[in-house]
């Protein structure tokens, strides 16, 4: 009963829930490299526990930002968890749910690391996979790309569940 109690306890739809900016995003309009990580609660009553996570990447002299993010819906039908499109507005709602960025590398640091996450996107070993718990999940992503590329620093939220998967 508990469980049917959780799942109703919503009042957005997801085809409704706000996908806009949240104007935290370095804006494109600035020249130089940059690397930011988003974390927003996840959709519905999985909000209450975990967040979803995602990165974006912006090229010294880009217009637009490369988001790399891991969904599970589509995988069942042969969709790959591990998309990336380009954008304007990496820092867009997660259904509703506002992003907080929990890590930004700008400049040349960021320049010298976006080919690094790159390379590491392309080896990601569970592209096509995606498990709610104990993961890989959204949050496995981001963490994994974090420990292919220790220079970031990156220290994920306590709420990111399956950031640790695979370690």
């Amino acid at each position: 009963m508990l469980f049917w109690v959780l799942v109703g306890c919503t009042s957005t739809d997801w085809r409704t829930a706000s996908r806009e900016s949240a104007g935290i995003a370095q804006p494109v309009s600035e020249p130089g490299a940059v690397i930011e990580f988003y974390a927003a609660d996840a959709f519905s009553w999985r909000g209450w526990f975990a967040v979803h996570t995602w990165l974006a990447i912006k090229e010294q002299g880009a217009q637009q930002y490369t988001v790399y993010e891991v969904v599970g819906w589509g995988v069942d039908q042969g969709r790959p968890a591990l998309r990336s499109y380009k954008t304007p507005t990496p820092d867009r709602y997660w259904y509703g749910a506002k992003p907080d960025k929990f890590h930004m590398v700008s400049g040349a640091k960021a320049a010298e690391l976006i080919p690094k996450i790159q390379a590491a996107a392309k080896q990601y070993p569970w592209v096509n996979e995606y498990t709610l718990f104990p993961g890989p999940n959204s949050n496995t992503f981001p963490a994994w790309i974090g420990r292919q590329v220790p220079e970031l620093e990156l220290a994920m939220p306590f709420s990111a569940i399956g950031s640790g998967y695979g370690d």
